[in-house]
């Protein structure tokens, strides 16, 4: 598990720019969590919702998604290896 800490939240940030995807952190009236849209690589993440609750909807959504890696460097590789190994384990 990550701490819930601005730094794992940047690193999550980092990974999902790292796959060609923008987090964008809007007010709305969408239920707390994230939300990717479909054909535009966008994931937008309630910005009210706490900092835990931000860093598991990113978590639960790099679990989902089959992203191309190849742009990523080896460190990010593992960590997004890491991420998908925590499901298993759950």
């Amino acid at each position: 598990m990550l701490p819930f800490t601005q730094h794992s939240l940047d690193k999550l940030e980092a990974l999902f720019k790292g796959m060609g995807y923008k987090v964008r952190y809007e007010k709305g009236n969408f239920k707390t969590g994230s939300c990717l849209l479909q054909n535009s690589k966008v994931i937008v993440v309630n910005r009210f919702s706490n900092i835990e609750v931000k860093i598991n909807s990113l978590m639960e959504l790099l679990r989902e998604l089959e992203p191309d890696i190849s742009h990523l460097d080896d460190k990010q590789k593992q960590f997004l290896f890491n991420i998908k190994q925590t499901k298993l384990t759950l």
